[in-house]
């Protein structure tokens, strides 16, 4: 019988993503950096926001965050445990009705406002369109989420965020899937005037090639695409029912599952 290991696309066993939240004036700064290194971040807005104070605006979303991906913030930033259900569903969904107008896609995911949630929240959200909602207790890990509904990134980037960079840079060990998740606001490169960080960072983290540079979207989609593989029973052959194409590391070697293929091993 195979012995079959999931992979990151292209074979890769480490993934990076950014989660940044509030849509500031200062996100522009820091998109300009992610895309001078090749890094990709999941910008998590309230609609109901935009244009007010040093929020942008709606009429820049779109070319702004171009090649990242646009998320939900709730409208108006409450602290949603407090709130009642019809509160909740209110923010939420018009945020996204808002966003995908802008966006001209579905908006899948979120990050809870004053990293505010609960269980009768997590509840909700499959209902409300959400595939995954990141919190913001860290893990100062690099494994995977069981829980994409309060999916805990791996740090804040004031949080030794070049010392996680470097671990995560020397993990070699291919029997794990590794992923750094880093979070945090622009607007606090501003306020603690830090921006080298986020440049010696990206610098430092960018252009290898064992790494997959990600959305908060694009991980969540790749690994469901992955549970969603039809294994036969002994594992000879394996039907990928998905759009998305997904590598397997089958015996050692790295096998490419296309979108509504079916391979024998």
């Amino acid at each position: 019988m195979a012995k079959i290991l999931m992979c990151f696309p292209e074979g890769r066993h480490k993934a990076l993503t950014m989660s940044y939240d509030d849509g500031r004036f200062a996100d522009r700064r820091l998109v300009d950096t992610f895309n001078r290194y090749g890094l990709k971040g999941t910008f998590h807005i309230n609609s109901g926001l935009l244009g007010t104070h040093d929020k942008v605006g709606a009429d820049e979303v779109k070319t702004l965050y171009k090649n990242h991906e646009v998320s939900a913030h709730t409208l108006t930033h409450p602290t949603i445990a407090r709130c009642p259900n019809e509160q909740i569903v209110h923010e939420i969904m018009e945020d996204r009705r808002n966003l995908e107008r802008i966006v001209g896609y579905t908006v899948r995911g979120m990050s809870y406002p004053n990293g505010s949630y609960n269980r009768r929240i997590k509840e909700m959200l499959p209902g409300l369109g959400m595939e995954y909602a990141r919190v913001v207790d860290s893990t100062g890990h690099f494994g995977m989420p069981d829980d994409f509904l309060e999916w805990k990134p791996t740090c804040h980037h004031n949080r030794d965020l070049m010392k996680h960079a470097e671990t995560f840079v020397s993990l070699h060990k291919k029997q794990y899937l590794y992923l750094m998740h880093v979070w945090g606001h622009s607007y606090e490169f501003d306020n603690d005037n830090n921006w080298d960080l986020m440049e010696k960072f990206c610098a430092y983290i960018g252009g290898h090639p064992d790494i997959w540079y990600c959305t908060n979207i694009e991980l969540v989609d790749y690994a469901k695409a992955f549970e969603r593989l039809k294994f036969a029973a002994d594992l000879d052959f394996v039907y990928n029912p998905s759009a998305l194409n997904v590598w397997l590391n089958v015996d050692g070697e790295i096998v490419e599952v296309k979108g509504g293929e079916l391979i024998k091993f």
